[in-house]
């Protein structure tokens, strides 16, 4: 990276880019776009499409509920940008995603390390991939006359989105390669394969009472609280699981009647999706059974026992998401560490390459989502690590143009 291109990230770094989903304060993804897209149009590429999402793309299949639920107002919001150098084919794409999760933090650069709210997701990543094709362009005379190079920066990456108003809408209008590479943190191991996840929420509803007569009312609190470790013990025996946020109420003079627990699940199949969601089904039936057999005689919760079953119901918040199968890719084989086979890899944009044909989909990027901070406080990335990356995107161009897009 060039002292330009440092600058550039810390321009990036000082604009707030967390989604409406994310965050009720100043988006300017806008700015962060433009001030991109002139960066890679001073090093020859062409702006395909910037624009915000049409509000069309909402009333799809595998829209979460929580965007069906917003509205399409907060859309004007969050544009995406296409840019290309070349031919359209053969090419290849590189994606990444300029919004980030809340909050914001304070942009900073001691000469050797980056800090700030998408230093390493992905606005870090965003410009070494930007300093890595201006290599390419400076080493492979081919680069940009016989074969294209792609860049997608997408909103709709955090805040739950799953690509569905970003990534998805351009890949489906053709703007891809036969070679697709998502930047995400894997410190610097090609991940060939993208799961996909799917939220539900179970929902109690019942009636409150007051703190002198706890026995009158339904208790969500302490159904929920028993539900949630009932499926954290179940759920693992199926496949993985993330039991996250449990509401009720913040006062201490009441018995809340009505809350929510929100479940995620992972998945990398159909098949897999399919028996996740029949074992949570089955689970939360067993749960409630065995919540009823503890409390049916307790004073103070068992009309919430002999009630649990009518008042305690299940919600698919997000559901029905492509998951990207495992794929051989020997360019990247020839050079790139591969993700092993047996470790776990996460959800990204990249799910929406599945099933698209003559592609090869990888993520690949710098650092770790844990290690980096990435999504809490402290956030940061490296020279070194955001220069090795740059380094690995000229040479998959560079290879990639030798092989005539092989």
């Amino acid at each position: 990276m060039m002292p330009a291109d440092r600058s550039l990230l810390l321009k990036l770094l000082d604009l707030p880019t967390a989604g409406p989903l994310e965050t009720k304060g100043e988006v300017r993804l806008w700015d962060a776009m433009r001030t991109y897209a002139d960066a890679a149009t001073d090093i020859g590429f062409d702006v395909l499409r910037f624009a915000a999402p049409d509000p069309s793309v909402l009333d799809r299949p595998g829209v979460p509920v929580l965007l069906r639920d917003t509205g399409p107002g907060f859309l004007a919001c969050q544009p995406s940008l296409v840019l290309r150098i070349g031919p359209a084919a053969p090419a290849v794409m590189f994606n990444v995603h300029l919004d980030t999760v809340a909050p914001f933090e304070p942009a900073g650069f001691d000469g050797t390390r980056f800090v700030g709210r998408g230093a390493i997701d992905a606005k870090g990543p965003a410009v070494a991939l930007l300093a890595g094709v201006r290599a390419a362009l400076a080493t492979e005379p081919s680069v940009g006359r016989d074969v294209g190079v792609l860049i997608q920066a997408v909103s709709g990456e955090e805040g739950g989105a799953m690509g569905t108003f970003g990534t998805r809408p351009l890949v489906e209008a053709g703007f891809h390669g036969e070679l697709n590479v998502f930047c995400e943190p894997t410190g610097l191991r090609y991940l060939p394969r993208c799961s996909a996840s799917m939220t539900a929420c179970v929902r109690v509803d019942g009636e409150d009472a007051i703190d002198d007569e706890p026995h009158r009312g339904h208790n969500a609190t302490v159904l929920l609280g028993f539900l949630a470790q009932h499926l954290a013990d179940d759920l693992p025996k199926h496949g993985q699981l993330c039991v996250a946020g449990l509401h009720t109420g913040r006062m201490h003079n009441r018995v809340y009647g009505r809350g929510e627990l929100l479940l995620n699940i992972p998945y990398d199949s159909p098949e897999a999706a399919a028996k996740m969601a029949a074992a949570l089904e089955d689970g939360l039936r067993t749960g409630i059974t065995a919540f009823e057999a503890r409390f049916r005689r307790s004073p103070s919760y068992a009309r919430t026992a002999t009630d649990a079953a009518r008042i305690t119901g299940l919600r698919w918040l997000k559901r029905d998401l492509p998951a990207l199968p495992a794929q051989d890719i020997p360019l990247l084989d020839a050079f790139v560490p591969r993700w092993p086979d047996d470790e776990p890899g996460f959800t990204c944009d990249a799910l929406w390459l599945a099933g698209v044909p003559g592609t090869k989909t990888a993520v690949l990027g710098p650092g770790s989502l844990g290690a980096n901070n990435a999504h809490s406080r402290g956030e940061y990335a490296d020279v070194g690590e955001l220069d090795r990356f740059g380094d690995l995107v000229r040479e998959i161009v560079v290879r990639f143009a030798r092989d005539g897009g092989a």
